[in-house]
């Protein structure tokens, strides 16, 4: 829903636009400005970061690797917009989280890894990315959804999906999954672990579905989730604390253990 701006704000925000817009004049037209080189070094922290963040990150994972094209790929967990999302409440903790929050979610989740200060110059320089992405979109405007659509549910076959492995994703991901040059590893300890999103059947469906073979998407619906389900059904590093998830109920169907809650 496009946010509307009430009248008797206009003088104020027009006031602030000609502020910032005089600020930006008043700039050196040479050199990079201080959110340049944030936005340059977030973009770095994001595309390598096991090798940016070595104490943060346990797997071969790189933040790029489900976030597809620097996080500009559309139903491919896109960050454009995804700043404005935020906070937002989510049920897995039952809480309002912040994109910081989010970000160290999936550090220690997706990464298998440890989360980093939520004040720290890393976490600035990767959310002032993140936003510069969203920088032509007016703001209030619909923003991208940060998730492939949502698929129907189909009963899966994981013998199918290890012969569809091994015809379609081993030249990338290894015979074994272990992860090459070009891809990241899908299963194993340099995996992402048990408590990640990809590690749900209907998200690792619907990621390969839309983005898998890389740059030629061309399975079906019932091909992705009997690989998917392949895929998540290898071994993976465990999650401590897995089980407070979800702590008011309402786990996912598809979700790969059990909670305190559902007991």
């Amino acid at each position: 829903m496009r946010r509307l701006l009430h009248r008797s704000s206009l003088p104020v925000a027009l006031a602030g636009a000609a502020f910032i817009t005089a600020c930006q004049r008043a700039e050196p037209s040479t050199g990079r400005t201080a959110m340049d080189s944030s936005i340059r070094r977030g973009r770095a922290l994001l595309i390598a970061t096991r090798d940016s963040l070595p104490g943060h990150v346990g797997n071969n994972l790189r933040c790029t690797s489900c976030h597809l094209d620097e996080g500009r790929r559309p139903e491919a967990f896109p960050w454009i917009g995804v700043t404005a999302r935020y906070p937002q409440y989510r049920s897995r903790n039952a809480a309002v989280s912040t994109i910081e929050d989010r970000i160290n979610d999936c550090l220690e989740r997706s990464m298998n890894g440890t989360a980093i200060p939520i004040d720290s110059r890393e976490m600035r320089d990767m959310v002032a990315y993140m936003t510069s992405l969203s920088a032509p979109m007016p703001a209030g405007d619909v923003m991208h959804d940060d998730a492939p659509p949502v698929m129907r549910p189909l009963a899966p076959d994981t013998t199918r999906g290890a012969r569809l492995f091994s015809a379609r994703c081993t030249p990338c991901h290894g015979d074994h999954g272990q992860g090459t040059l070009v891809a990241p590893a899908l299963w194993g300890d340099s995996s992402f672990n048990i408590g990640a999103g990809m590690a749900r059947l209907r998200t690792m469906a619907a990621f390969v579905r839309h983005n898998m073979p890389y740059g030629n998407a061309t399975l079906t619906d019932q091909q992705a989730f009997d690989v998917a389900a392949y895929i998540d059904s290898r071994p993976r590093p465990d999650f401590p604390g897995k089980e407070k998830d979800w702590p008011r109920g309402g786990a996912p169907p598809d979700v790969p253990y059990s909670t305190d809650a559902n007991h």
